[in-house]
């Protein structure tokens, strides 16, 4: 069983940033993908950004250039660097982890679907 937690939402201005942490608990295969999804009001739920073991990366093209996705070494902490933030950006931001390897030829995002594992969620918002 896996167990995510997420903290650092909050509140920022306009171009300000914020640096979103996901702690894993548990036990994640050596091959796995672990992901960040945001859920604004009255919308679908949509894939932020991507990593998968390999340290490969993937990115929503509303995020590309301002958002950092990495993890730490022993692969305990997820975390979402985010810069220049917008009012758009404003959601529910939430970690998500499978077992399964994630590695797409054309570094498309992993559907929510392919995940087993989310946290609670953090709340992100941003005002103009």
């Amino acid at each position: 069983q896996v167990q995510l937690v997420e903290s650092g939402g909050g509140s920022v201005q306009s171009g300000g940033s914020l640096r979103l942490s996901c702690a894993v608990y548990g036990y994640l295969t050596a091959t796995y993908c672990m992901g960040w999804f945001r859920q604004a009001p009255g919308k679908e739920r949509e894939g932020v950004a991507a990593i998968n073991s390999s340290g490969r990366t993937s990115y929503a093209d509303s995020v590309t250039g301002r958002f950092t996705i990495s993890q730490n070494n022993a692969k305990t902490t997820l975390s979402l660097q985010m810069n220049s933030l917008k009012p758009e950006d404003t959601a529910e931001y939430y970690c998500a982890a499978d077992h399964r390897y994630c590695s797409d030829p054309s570094n498309k995002l992993p559907m929510s679907g392919y995940f087993t594992y989310w946290g609670q969620g953090t709340q992100v918002t941003v005002s103009s």
